[in-house]
């Protein structure tokens, strides 16, 4: 994702009113040249699912930067990123976030990305625009630019604040997809990706950056991936060069880009021109636990998958049980379910007895849940 031009200074001029898309379905899947809260304006209310934002940061730069070599760094020098103050800033940031949250569907969800220098006046603008803060999220560059003045900490991170439209909304979360891609372990509120280099940065034709504050993929994949469903609206106001459109289309969703500078956009266009979303579009859900048929133990064994009298373990072979043929088991002088005799072994309050039961098979110790995912597998 790139950082891009501030749009919300220029007034749309009456024809770029008139040629307005007049319908939600008319900006999809486009990029959009022109000022980015009229043209928000101009689309159809709670029409979009999720926003993806990465505005001016406002980096009240004075002078260039060099490295201890005298060689100037190639920072953010753009007029986009220069503000008079922060009274403009804070306009510009109130009327972009009120524009996203006319088009936001009533349970959907923004993401905005900032530094220091910025983030903390969007946070407090977005809550009192209505908003609900859901999470702030550290993204920890792996490779950061370093302080070559020497004079402060190295900035190494960036913030992303995630907010529902309002503290009331059903929003998506995909805690399933967002746990198995972070190898079954709960996902954390701090992401360490690497900035956009190599092959990934686009360059213009002389081979320079072609975008000074180009995103990872990385890190529009994880947002996207976490908030959306196959097949919704993503919008971003601030498209660049078009990371959010590339990778909204790699997951099968649909975006919606606004950009104020032609060059960008046509970047954009080309790079998303070589995008196709991937041809089975049941790989790219994870669906959630509740969502999924319940599948009751004794299903397994009237299938004959497991039978009455086999003997079951926990993992480390501490414990063992008996199936018994009602689905029930039997430890010792404790009769129940398999929760129920996983907890009453292990002095625990509770269990969840698909994971912590095992049986060998083929001289392997598996889990039982592998039959219920048998089992679920049929059903579909």
């Amino acid at each position: 994702m790139t950082r891009k031009p501030a749009t919300a200074r220029r007034k749309a001029t009456a024809a770029e009113r008139e040629s307005a898309p007049a319908t939600a379905e008319a900006y999809a899947d486009t990029v959009h040249v022109g000022d980015c809260v009229e043209l928000m304006n101009a689309m159809p209310e709670g029409s979009v699912d999720m926003v993806f934002a990465d505005p001016p940061y406002n980096l009240q730069l004075e002078g260039d930067l060099h490295r201890p070599d005298n060689s100037r760094v190639d920072g953010v020098d753009a007029d986009w990123d220069r503000f008079s103050g922060f009274k403009s800033y804070d306009e510009f940031t109130h009327a972009w976030l009120s524009a996203a949250r006319r088009v936001l569907q009533p349970n959907g969800t923004l993401w905005v990305i900032g530094s220091y220098h910025n983030i903390f006046r969007v946070g407090a603008i977005l809550q009192d625009l209505g908003y609900w803060i859901l999470n702030d999220i550290v993204w920890r560059k792996s490779n950061p630019m370093p302080n070559f003045r020497g004079r402060r900490f190295t900035n190494a991170h960036e913030t992303l604040i995630w907010a529902a439209r309002d503290k009331d909304a059903k929003y998506r979360f995909n805690y399933e997809a967002m746990k198995t891609l972070n190898d079954d372990l709960q996902m954390r509120s701090d992401w360490t990706i690497p900035l956009c280099t190599g092959a990934e940065r686009l360059k213009n034709a002389e081979g320079k950056k072609a975008h000074p504050t180009q995103k990872p993929e990385a890190l529009l994949y994880r947002t996207i991936l976490s908030s959306t469903d196959v097949g919704d609206v993503i919008l971003d106001p601030f498209l660049g060069t078009g990371t959010t459109g590339a990778v909204a289309r790699m997951l099968d969703r649909r975006y919606i880009g606004l950009e104020r500078d032609e060059e960008y956009a046509a970047l954009a266009r080309e790079r998303l021109t070589g995008i196709e979303p991937l041809a089975e579009p049941s790989l790219l859900t994870t669906p959630a636990k509740r969502e999924q048929p319940r599948i009751p133990f004794g299903w397994v064994v009237e299938r004959g998958l497991l039978k009455a009298g086999q003997t079951l373990t926990d993992q480390q072979r501490r414990h063992t049980a008996r199936v018994r043929a009602d689905g029930t088991l039997s430890a010792a002088d404790f009769r129940g379910s398999i929760h129920q005799v996983g907890a009453h072994v292990q002095k625990a309050p509770a269990c969840n007895g698909w994971q912590f039961w095992h049986v060998e098979l083929d001289d392997n110790l598996v889990p039982i849940d592998l039959f219920r995912q048998k089992l679920r597998a049929e059903l579909h």
